[in-house]
């Protein structure tokens, strides 16, 4: 972290819904607050498998909840994400191992990239409801933001590789390591030790602990 900067982490999957609020609403806060903010692509469902942790919708109650509560929290976040009434099915259906991968092929060679590929993901998947998991789909994605079919091509080559495969497996067992058990995982750097915040809706509570004030999601 730079002088009297606090670095921030951001452990994200592109499948989770409630990091994408996190994401936007810390790219938002970089300027703001006095933090050096670092995104850390990860795959959660490595996370859930070590940790035991289930899909909330696998409780129906908690599933009709979590509908609401994303329309109201990308409403309030002010975030394009919008809840098909199948979104768990669409979940449950999906992988996000290949994307991930891809995600950190390109932050492992193009980390420039990083912030407007992983934007892009959240809106194909999350706006538009569409698949990411094939290797077409994730190059319309990369196109989308901005990437050369050359640099695409590459890192969709780097995908099978050990060293992209093991740089995904490290931050997803970073995040083990710091405690998380699902995404998005916040963990800031403070007074020489990590603190762990699950979740969109604990930046208010990061701030108070970094000695920031939080302005609300969109701050103006």
């Amino acid at each position: 972290a730079g002088m009297g900067r606090t670095l921030v982490e951001l452990f994200y999957d592109v499948i989770s819904p409630y990091s994408w609020l996190a994401f936007e609403a810390l790219c938002r806060y970089r300027h703001i607050w006095n933090i050096d903010l670092r995104f850390r692509p990860a795959f959660l469902g490595g996370i859930m498998q070590q940790t035991g942790n289930k899909p909330p919708a696998m409780l129906p109650k908690r599933g009709e909840y979590l509908l609401k509560d994303m329309k109201r929290m990308a409403k309030y976040y002010q975030v394009p994400l919008r809840m098909s009434p199948d979104a768990f099915q669409h979940i449950m259906g999906t992988s996000s191992l290949t994307a991930m991968r891809f995600i950190t092929a390109i932050d492992m060679t193009n980390p420039q990239y990083l912030e407007p590929l992983s934007r892009e993901f959240w809106m194909r998947f999350w706006s538009q409801h569409e698949d990411i998991s094939q290797p077409e789909n994730i190059l319309a994605v990369a196109q989308q933001a901005g990437l050369s079919a050359e640099l695409s091509q590459k890192a969709l080559e780097m995908i099978s590789s050990p060293t992209v495969k093991d740089r995904l497996k490290d931050s997803t067992a970073e995040a083990l390591k710091y405690g998380a058990f699902g995404m998005p995982a916040v963990v800031a750097h403070y007074n020489g030790k990590p603190h762990l915040f699950f979740g969109s809706d604990r930046l208010e509570l990061l701030g108070s602990v970094i000695g920031e004030k939080w302005l609300g999601p969109v701050p103006s």
